[in-house]
């Protein structure tokens, strides 16, 4: 029988809002997949006729609880993602039905052990490089797999004609996403790269029956008509490296705060990753597998395509710097923070900050310093 957790009159009232509409979507009938990661295959989800969600922890909440399980020095997003299922607070896996995991990094590929304790869990092998032997045959496999998983689970048939279907409607989310995003391409920007950037993250969270692609086209079209009055000279910042959404309000709306223009996202939610649709003409389970494997996260080696994507977006959103977030315990892109740097500061003459934090509070004050130095940085170049 489908109930609310017991802690949940604890809650503040909008974990008590987001509780209450997916248990409302699960009392329609409808099946929930969470996921952690664009790599995961969401077109699978949709055909098996269930809708995604993402499980990614954004604040400091659960942490402490996922500490008496996982090392203090893992990677925030890993152990906030985690405490928030182990306590039952986060209301996106409390109502999932199964779980869609990936291996993109050690932390999570391990964690997800422990979370196959608490729901049912299917981990899809990533290649670590897409252009090694039989990786584009390996990862058609994994496909097929997850497939076979959700079939299971819901006792379900995935249909061509459904994988077709999903592969259709996931295309239009994704080119409505790509058209919000590039909405910061104007000079000024009409509207805040923080309110942008909500909106767009806000498609992994639809479990509604209204149209997603007209509710984001009509946001869309609506930001193009605001007149900013405070917009001029102000300077353009892209922000590259690992998931921000823990780190937003430090970051990014403080950033904003200070007379920057936030106006683009290279990281696994902003535009480089939503460019790539799905081949809708050819066999649907390697086309899906083929999207998926171009994304250029730093879990890939050798991962060269992402610093061509960064140039080309510093180019198309006319930004005059870049911030690199690394977050603590996230090797890969601290590793690849150094050829980030030297790309922006040497081959492109930018300037470059790198601000390695996690979810607490306690570096606010130091990251606000530094981002109003950044700026005057920009200001004077």
């Amino acid at each position: 029988m489908l109930s609310l957790p017991k802690n949940f009159e604890s809650f503040n009232d909008a974990r008590k809002k987001s509780f209450m509409a997916l248990y409302e979507a699960k009392q329609a009938g409808k099946k929930v997949v969470g996921t952690f990661c664009s790599y995961t295959p969401v077109e699978l989800i949709n055909a098996a006729g269930a809708i995604s969600v993402g499980l990614c922890g954004k604040s400091e909440q659960g942490i402490a609880e996922a500490e008496t399980r996982l090392p203090k020095t893992l990677c925030p997003l890993i152990k906030a993602s985690y405490g928030m299922a182990m306590t039952d607070q986060c209301p996106y896996f409390y109502f999932s039905d199964g779980i869609l995991a990936e291996t993109t990094c050690d932390g999570k590929k391990k964690m997800y052990e422990l979370m196959s304790l608490l729901k049912p869990v299917h981990v899809m092998n990533l290649p670590q490089g897409r252009d090694q032997a039989m990786a584009i045959e390996s990862w058609t496999e994994e496909v097929k797999r997850a497939a076979k998983f959700l079939e299971g689970l819901f006792n379900v048939t995935i249909t061509e004609d459904k994988l077709h279907d999903a592969i259709v409607y996931r295309n239009k989310v994704r080119k409505a996403i790509v058209d919000l995003y590039e909405v910061a391409k104007m000079k000024p920007s009409p509207v805040s790269g923080y309110e942008i950037s909500t909106v767009a993250e806000s498609a992994d969270f639809h479990f509604t029956d209204d149209d997603l692609v007209a509710k984001i086209e009509r946001t869309t079209r609506e930001f193009k008509e605001r007149i900013r009055n405070d917009g001029e000279g102000r300077p353009r910042v892209l922000i590259t490296g690992c998931p921000n959404a823990g780190v937003r309000d430090k970051i990014i709306k403080r950033l904003e705060e200070l007379g920057a223009d936030y106006v683009c996202a290279d990281n696994c939610a902003g535009p480089r990753t939503q460019k790539f649709m799905v081949d809708e003409n050819s066999d649907p389970y390697r086309a899906i597998a083929e999207r998926y494997l171009k994304i250029n996260c730093s879990v890939m080696t050798p991962n060269t395509a992402r610093f061509d994507d960064i140039k080309a977006l510093i180019d198309e959103y006319q930004a005059d710097g870049v911030i690199e977030i690394v977050l603590h315990g996230c090797h890969t892109f601290a590793v690849e923070a150094y050829t980030t740097m030297n790309i922006v500061q040497n081959d492109l003459g930018m300037p470059y900050m790198r601000l390695d934090t996690d979810f607490s509070q306690s570096d606010k004050g130091q990251i606000e310093t530094r981002l109003g130095a950044f700026i005057e940085m920009m200001t004077a170049a």
